[in-house]
C-alpha cells in the first residue's frame, strides 16, 4: 500500500470518531485491511480519518461501516468534492450534556497533569513525571480532537504535527533524566510520590464516573472509558512502585515504571508526527 494507491480517483474518505491513541488507529486499519474487496487503507490519528479503496464500493462501503461501528467507533463519509472547512463534520449529534462531560475529562487530565509533574519535582520522582506527561498527552490529544472538530484537513495535521513534536520533546526529556538519574543515586520521596499516585487514580476514576451517564450515546466514550482504564493501570503502577521505594530503600522501582511509561508515551508521541507528516505529504 502507497500514498499514491490511495490518491486515486476510487479511493474514499471518511471521519472516524473515537480515536484517542495509535493503537485505535492501527487496530480499524488491521481489520478493514482484512475485510473482502479493500485493496488499499490508511487510518490516521492526527486528522481522525480513514482513507480507503474497494473494488465495489456500492457492496463493500456499508461492510466497512458497520465493522467499524462494530469496534466501538463511529464513522462519517467525508465528501471528496468538499472543501476546507465545509468538508469536516461537526459534532452536532453529540448531546450538549456529553460534550461537557468530554471537557470536564479533557479540563481534569490537563490540570492534573500540570499539578503531577510538580509533584515529580517536589518527590524527586520519575515515574510521576512520565504519568503526568501521560496525562497531558491524553487531555491534548482530546482537546484537539474537540476544538478542531471543523478545521480543515492540512490545519489539523499541522497543528497535530505541533501537538506531537511537543509531546514528543516532553517525553524525551524525561526519559533523558530519567537515565541520568540511574547514574547518581537519588531516592524519590516514596510518600509524596504514593500520595501523588493515588490521587491521579482517583481523577482517571472521575473521569469515567463523568462519561456513565452518556456511555450508550456516543463511540467516543468507548475510547475515552478505555484510555482512562489503562491509564489507572498506569497510576496503579506509580503507587506500587511507590510502596517498593518504601520498603527496599531503592530508586529502581521508580526509574523501571519511569522507563515503561516514557516509552510508552513516546511511542505515541512518534504515532502522532508520523501520522501529521505523512497527511502533509499527501495535502501538498
Amino acid at each position: 500500500m502507497t500514498d499514491a494507491t490511495l490518491q486515486n480517483n476510487n479511493a474514499v474518505r471518511y471521519r472516524i470518531t473515537g480515536m484517542d491513541c495509535p493503537s485505535c488507529a492501527a487496530k480499524i486499519e488491521g481489520t478493514t485491511r482484512k475485510l473482502p474487496g479493500v485493496t488499499a487503507v490508511q487510518v490516521s490519528l492526527a486528522s481522525q480519518e480513514m482513507t480507503i479503496r474497494v473494488d465495489d464500493a456500492a457492496r463493500r462501503l456499508p461492510e466497512v461501516e458497520r465493522t467499524i461501528e462494530g469496534l466501538g467507533y463511529e464513522i462519517a463519509r467525508v465528501d471528496r468534492e468538499a472543501k476546507t472547512n465545509s468538508e469536516s463534520r461537526d459534532l452536532s449529534h453529540v448531546n450538549p450534556a456529553y460534550k461537557r462531560a468530554l471537557w470536564i475529562v479533557v479540563l481534569l487530565n490537563l490540570v492534573y497533569g500540570l499539578i503531577e509533574i510538580v509533584g515529580g519535582f517536589l518527590a524527586g520522582s520519575q515515574a510521576l513525571k512520565a504519568d503526568a506527561l501521560d496525562f497531558i498527552g491524553d487531555g491534548a490529544i482530546s482537546f484537539l480532537g474537540l476544538v478542531a472538530i471543523g478545521w480543515s484537513l492540512r490545519a489539523r495535521s499541522q497543528t497535530a504535527l505541533l501537538q506531537g513534536l511537543f509531546l514528543g520533546a516532553l517525553g524525551l526529556a524525561v526519559f533523558g533524566n530519567t537515565i541520568y538519574r540511574i547514574f547518581v543515586l537519588n531516592t524519590p520521596e516514596a510518600e509524596l510520590m504514593g500520595a501523588f499516585g493515588a490521587v491521579a487514580l482517583v481523577i482517571n476514576i472521575a473521569s469515567a464516573l463523568v462519561l456513565i451517564p452518556h456511555r450508550k450515546g456516543d463511540a467516543n466514550v468507548r475510547a475515552v472509558w478505555l484510555f482512562s482504564r489503562n491509564d489507572a493501570i498506569g497510576n496503579a503502577a506509580v503507587v506500587v512502585a511507590a510502596g517498593l521505594v518504601a520498603l527496599t530503600g531503592s530508586q529502581w522501582p521508580d526509574l523501571v515504571v519511569a522507563v515503561v511509561i516514557s516509552a510508552l508515551f513516546l511511542h505515541s508521541a512518534w504515532a502522532i508526527i508520523k501520522d501529521a507528516r505523512r497527511e502533509l505529504m499527501r495535502d501538498r
